[in-house]
């Protein structure tokens, strides 16, 4: 789930497969290059910066098959954006509903249907690091459901996951014996989208940007990778 692999294929690789190919020799191409290619070994669709479609969460969502992330409308990728910030919260803390009123009027942005909202957790920093997944605090279940509530369809973080460190709640469920405590803001029944392992948030204003999340075409698939980046408006 963490590892990828892939075998680059350079420009004296590429002669080579053309001469093979088509018997074309690399005197016949230009400074003797062919072309350069890449092949995935291995590269999961939660490996690096992704979108979680509903179906990651549960096989059914509201009653409901969940939606793949081919299934999903692009409108929902294209959407202005809010950012709040939490990057002083310590490892494994919640962030709660009344934390993220808070953290929402701070911006003095208003939310609107549609609108992407994205936690800075400052764990961008620990990328590629072991300990990453175990790093940052969490969206809670209940704040989830109070920005879904709202329209909100996309929401995004700059740490592992949105839940917090998957080692704390596993203990925390074992320990009381309860459902609906591990993965809670995953498995909330609701109809969104998270965006995973985000990076240079602290490069962001609060607000006036608007979030382009675009995730691969697969289909049937539960989660792409996706290039995300903010357009900034002009001052």
């Amino acid at each position: 789930m963490f590892r990828t692999e892939i075998d680059y294929c350079d420009h004296a690789a590429g002669a080579a497969d053309i001469q093979a190919m088509f018997g074309v020799g690399s005197e016949l191409l230009r400074d003797g290059e062919g072309w350069a290619v890449e092949t995935f070994l291995r590269f999961g669709t939660h490996n690096s910066t992704h979108v979680d479609a509903p179906y990651h969460y549960n096989s059914r969502i509201a009653g409901r098959p969940a939606r793949r992330i081919d299934e999903l409308p692009l409108d929902w990728f294209f959407r202005p954006g809010v950012m709040l910030d939490f990057h002083e919260r310590e490892d494994g803390q919640t962030i709660d509903t009344d934390d993220v009123q808070s953290a929402l009027a701070a911006t003095g942005h208003e939310l609107a249907e549609l609108d992407i909202v994205l936690i800075r957790s400052g764990r961008d920093a620990a990328y590629g690091e072991l300990d990453y997944p175990a790093r940052g605090p969490g969206v809670s279940a209940e704040a989830t459901r109070w920005l879904h509530e709202r329209g909100v369809r996309v929401m995004g973080i700059d740490a592992w996951g949105w839940d917090r460190p998957l080692h704390l709640q596993a203990a925390e469920a074992i320990e009381r014996g309860e459902r609906g405590i591990f993965w809670a803001a995953h498995q909330v029944d609701l109809e969104y989208c998270q965006i995973e392992r985000l990076a240079n948030l602290d490069q962001l204003p609060a607000t006036g940007f608007t979030v382009a999340c675009f995730p691969l075409r697969l289909i049937g698939a539960s989660a792409a990778p996706a290039r995300v980046v903010a357009l900034l408006e002009d001052e």
